[in-house]
């Protein structure tokens, strides 16, 4: 089997079941594909079951999270353990995304052409045809963090300074090592996965993709943005104006900064991030209250 799909969904059942039309109009590569609902109240796990049986579906009694949820769909197709018997890739794919029939094949085949490359992603566009920025990322450094959120990044987006959290200095069309794509469609190495092992489910929802790349490229390999193929993103179809995002994408920063940097950080200056960050979680949920 060249590839294992995890597609995990929350209450997205029309752009689910577009998402599985153009996924098994795919060609040149045999795959396998998992659904994995978190508990929608919609019709998802019903409409899958019916139009898509060829699917391994689980379906959860409670939102268990998306890095959780994913990791439920890398197991059910032998991402752990012995992994000889598991399809070569793993693909993470978002449910609110349509891909072209050419997108699978033309990827593994750059990945098998070039070995040192553990993670692809393609170019995403959005539904009018702007691009998603996450699709090529650096990692929040505190420095990159910094000028994300004094507004640098979006005053001078083609600085190769201050851009580097969108990357946004790069033309849309230009292949490029990054240090992360997103989640949304992710395309990973098995002999990476057997390295390092699945997504860290302490994370909830945003953070998990960053955090899986970093731990790839610290094992020596190389995450690359591809701009060959270019995959419809609806982008945040499941989370939009969802509280608990709000909050989930402040607390992921915490877990990230504390995994990855908190340890070569000055304790001055580690005070001052932890604690501004625990003030925004607090002041979110105050605010998100305040609104309903």
């Amino acid at each position: 089997m060249d590839l294992g799909i995890v597609i995990v969904n929350y209450n997205t059942e029309a752009l689910l079941q577009r998402c599985l039309e153009t996924v098994f109009a795919a060609q040149g590569v045999s795959f396998s594909v998992c659904v994995v609902d978190n508990a929608s109240p919609d019709g998802s796990v019903a409409m899958v079951a019916r139009d898509f049986p060829q699917v391994l579906l689980i379906a959860n009694d409670q939102n268990v999270g998306y890095p959780a949820a994913n990791n439920q769909g890398l197991r059910a197709l032998g991402f752990e353990g012995d992994m000889e018997q598991a399809p070569r890739y793993a693909l993470l794919l978002n449910p609110d995304t349509e891909v072209p029939p050419d997108a699978f094949a033309t990827l593994i085949a750059y990945m098998e052409a070039r070995s040192e490359i553990a993670v692809v992603g393609p170019k995403l566009v959005r539904p009018d045809g702007t691009l998603d920025l996450a699709c090529r990322r650096s990692f929040p450094t505190i420095e990159v963090s910094l000028y994300r959120l004094t507004g640098l990044s979006k005053l001078f987006p083609k600085n190769r300074r201050f851009g580097r959290y969108n990357m946004t200095f790069l033309d849309p069309d230009q292949e490029a090592e990054v240090d992360s794509v997103v989640g949304a469609f992710m395309l990973v190495r098995r002999a990476a996965i057997e390295r390092v092992g699945l997504l860290d489910d302490t994370f909830f929802m945003y953070g998990e993709d960053l955090d899986w790349a970093f731990r790839i490229k610290e094992a020596g390999w190389k995450v690359f943005y591809n701009p060959a193929i270019t995959v419809l993103h609806v982008k945040r179809a499941a989370s939009r104006n969802s509280p608990r995002a709000q909050v989930e994408f402040w607390r992921a920063m915490e877990i990230f900064y504390s995994k990855h940097y908190a340890a070569t950080t000055a304790r001055w200056l580690h005070v001052l991030i932890v604690g501004a960050i625990r003030f925004l979680v607090r002041f979110t949920r105050w605010r998100v209250k305040e609104q309903v």
